[in-house]
């Protein structure tokens, strides 16, 4: 094939790509007319979807538009409504006011012309006052302040008999009320507990059964009694009193050592420095156990529980003191039984009753060996064991060293002078007995104004007589006061001391 082959070939070639160029290009304008066309139809029709949704908005819009201008109307037409009504009342509220402020201003008058004619009265009536006044006066031939001195002398007087007599009247119904409530307390208190101690004496006299035991007792050169007291810690005393030595010794326990084990060691026969020490210190560790059960029977037989062992072992050692003839541990058991019925009577802690009366002289146990009051002494000593504070607090105030902060402080006071007060309980030498009411009558004595003075229902009462011219009934009552006041800061006793005190006026003529 020659060249003009090739040449025909490229120019066939040629023209088949520019055909297919121009076919392309027909197909491409043709496709995007067709597609214009579409977009036109659809843009046409958006548009008009559009102008539709628009024309239905623009009528909704205006029914709204109409239905808001409706009730803007209405509540606009309400409003105007209202307010025409509240100016109409405002008006009638103006003309109201009006008519009071007219009222008013003719009242200010009508009073303006009353205060004149009152202050023309109250001028005629002081000078009308001030006449009389110098007329009286010119009668009286006193004066103002004369009178005046006179008359309240006069009403102090009467008003002084009045607060006398009303404070009789009112002590009366008290004391007879309050005596009543309590003898039926006490009373039921005592029934109930009915206590079998009555007077117990703890003694320190040794009976032998001859007096030649007396010898063995001293032994030779006295080194058996030496020994025995040096061991003991008493003091035996051998005299005169036939069959019969004494231990004399200020610890009760002690005291009671020593009783036991001379008893045995008289039983035994074998009197000797050896054989001393062993019934001494047998008799120790029995006493011990014994004080332990009696601590821990005292608490049984008081119902009280949860105690320190340590208190219990002190509290059994009052099994061993007295006091004038009273046991002090049983006097303990009795005072908290007492205390128990009273609180459940009046409707107290019993619990605590229970624990501060069962406790409220331990310190007795204690108190020849640390110096302080045996109230504060077992306090503290309660205190340090756990005690309750308001426990501590009935042991500590039954004596009024610090104050009672509660109810069941002052139970436990009182079932203690119920028990040491009763019949049978105490016992008092006559010497001590004589002393007491000699002292109840000279702080009697003492007073300005009493006549004379008796200690009368065995130093219960004292009754005092006085001069009718120096002390008046309110000065009576008063001296009644101060002397009881007196009796309870410098006295000791038992109970209560009842304080009467007595004026009486006579006035005796002669029918000649």
């Amino acid at each position: 094939m020659g060249q003009s082959g090739w040449v025909i070939i490229f120019v066939v070639l040629a023209l088949e790509i520019l055909l297919g160029i121009a076919v392309v290009y027909f197909l491409v304008q043709k496709y995007q007319q067709e597609y214009r066309k579409q977009q036109d139809a659809k843009a046409d029709n958006i548009i008009n979807q559009a102008t539709e949704k628009a024309r239905v908005i623009q009528l909704e819009a205006k029914d709204k538009a109409l239905k808001i201008q409706q009730e803007a109307e209405l509540e606009l037409s309400r409003r105007r409504q209202e307010l025409a009504r509240e100016e109409e009342r405002l008006t009638k509220r103006r003309a109201e006011l009006d008519h009071r402020l007219e009222r008013l201003e003719q009242r200010e008058q009508m009073l303006n012309k009353r205060q004149s004619a009152i202050d023309k009265r109250a001028n005629e009536i002081e000078k009308l006052y001030s006449d009389q006044m110098l007329e009286l006066q010119r009668i009286a031939e006193m004066t103002k302040e004369q009178a005046r001195e006179v008359l309240l002398q006069e009403v102090e007087k009467e008003a002084r008999n009045d607060m006398a007599r009303i404070i009789r009247q009112i002590e009366t119904e008290a004391r007879i009320e309050g005596e009543k409530r309590a003898r039926e307390i006490i009373a039921d208190a005592i029934q109930r507990v009915a206590s079998e101690h009555v007077s117990e004496v703890t003694t320190s006299v040794v009976s032998l059964p001859n007096d030649e035991m007396k010898g063995r007792i001293v032994g030779r050169n006295g080194r058996n009694i030496r020994t025995f007291e040096q061991l003991a810690g008493v003091d035996v005393i051998v005299d005169d009193t036939p069959e019969a030595v004494t231990i004399s010794c200020f610890d009760s326990v002690r005291r009671e050592v020593a009783r036991r084990a001379l008893e045995r060691l008289i039983l035994d026969g074998r009197i000797h420095p050896a054989h001393i020490e062993k019934i001494l210190n047998e008799e120790q560790r029995n006493v011990e156990k014994e004080i332990e059960e009696a601590g821990q029977q005292a608490a049984f037989d008081a119902n009280v529980a949860g105690l320190h062992p340590e208190i219990l072992k002190m509290l059994g050692r009052l099994k061993f003191r007295t006091s004038y003839g009273q046991n002090q541990l049983a006097h303990a058991v009795e005072v908290s039984r007492l205390a128990a019925v009273i609180a459940s009577e009046l409707g107290a802690d019993v619990e605590v009753c229970k624990a501060g009366a069962l406790l409220h002289d331990l310190g007795k146990a204690m108190d020849h060996n640390t110096e302080g009051t045996h109230a504060m002494l077992g306090a503290e000593f309660a205190r340090r064991y756990g005690v309750h504070p308001k426990v501590v607090n009935c042991i500590a105030s039954h004596h009024h060293e610090v104050e009672q902060e509660s109810v069941e402080a002052v139970i436990v006071e009182a079932a203690d002078a119920i028990s040491g007060a009763r019949p049978g309980a105490r016992r008092e030498d006559l010497e001590q007995y004589i002393k007491r009411l000699r002292a109840l009558e000279e702080i009697a004595n003492s007073f300005k104004g009493v006549s004379q003075s008796f200690a009368i229902q065995a130093g219960r009462e004292v009754r005092i007589i006085v001069r009718p011219e120096d002390v008046d009934d309110l000065a009576a009552t008063r001296m009644a006061r101060d002397i009881a006041k007196k009796i309870e800061e410098t006295m000791q006793y038992p109970g209560q001391i009842k304080v009467t005190v007595i004026r009486e006026t006579r006035a005796i003529d002669y029918a000649k």
